[in-house]
């Protein structure tokens, strides 16, 4: 089984499987599933827009992707998402249309992963509720935890909220461990500020093998939590330097064999050069 991750892709919703399908066509490998680490830009609605997703969407209408191709259907890219045939599951960030995503989570109360395009290709998962994905009898365990801590503890819903900070310490309980924890924010501690402490809770609490994140700003990194076992990666916010190239760490690849996990690859120029900031979507 091979996964491919993202973090912050701000609209640029089309992006993430255009270079899912230039990675497979380079390298002959399958991705059998997309993981995103929040910030997708989900506004059907642009009257609802947030004041920062506004003023991007100003010089970059990319931001706008969401509602420009994924409210209503295109052939065309109906027939590319066909062709590269793989799902993507997000984790909500703090710049989404959050009430229309509560509309949706309610409307699918027996499921912990819901559709939110006109595709059925981008799910959102419910933070706190352990997911599974299986294929070709290999199985990845995931744990997804959306939105940003807050230590004012407002009631804003960019910030997490107590029926997800519920279901968080429920899954704890149940299972001693899983091999992903996909968040948006970072974990409390390991030096710096801010961060979100329910994510610093689970962390310290079971097992889990990778911790991806975005949000930060921060380059790509690895390392070791302070909790002794997790490796905690930053993922490079999927967006274009000034030159207009994506930058190293932007898009991850993480392979499961014979009930293992392997090491994080960081996908090579070689693919993420396809895309550029004016040609991407002709990919």
């Amino acid at each position: 089984m091979r996964i491919a991750i993202f973090s912050d892709i701000h609209g640029k919703i089309l992006l993430p499987f255009k270079l899912v399908d230039a990675y497979q066509n380079e390298t002959g490998k399958k991705i059998d599933l997309i993981l995103q680490c929040g910030d997708v830009g989900a506004f059907p609605d642009l009257s609802v827009l947030d004041k920062a997703t506004l003023r991007y969407a100003e010089e970059d209408p990319d931001e706008l992707g969401f509602h420009d191709d994924f409210v209503r259907e295109k052939e065309e890219i109906r027939s590319f998402l066909d062709r590269v045939d793989v799902k993507m599951v997000c984790v909500r960030g703090n710049h989404e249309d959050h009430d229309f995503l509560d509309r949706l989570e309610a409307e699918n109360p027996d499921s912990d992963i819901f559709p939110v395009d006109a595709y059925g290709k981008v799910w959102f998962c419910k933070s706190g509720k352990p997911l599974s994905f299986e294929k070709n009898g290999e199985k990845i365990s995931f744990l997804g935890i959306g939105r940003i801590g807050d230590p004012k503890n407002r009631d804003n819903k960019r910030y997490v909220q107590d029926y997800e900070r519920r279901e968080i310490r429920k899954a704890l309980k149940k299972a001693n461990g899983f091999d992903l924890l996909l968040t948006h924010d970072k974990a409390t501690g390991n030096g710096g500020v801010g961060g979100m402490p329910e994510i610093r809770f689970s962390l310290d609490n079971a097992f889990f093998a990778y911790h991806f994140h975005g949000h930060t700003g921060e380059p790509f990194f690895e390392r070791k939590d302070s909790n002794g076992k997790t490796v905690t990666c930053k993922i490079k916010e999927l967006e274009f330097s000034k030159g207009g190239a994506l930058e190293a760490g932007s898009m991850i690849v993480l392979e499961k064999k014979n009930g293992k996990l392997g090491e994080i690859q960081k996908v090579g120029q070689k693919v993420l050069s396809c895309a550029t900031r004016f040609g991407w979507k002709y990919l």
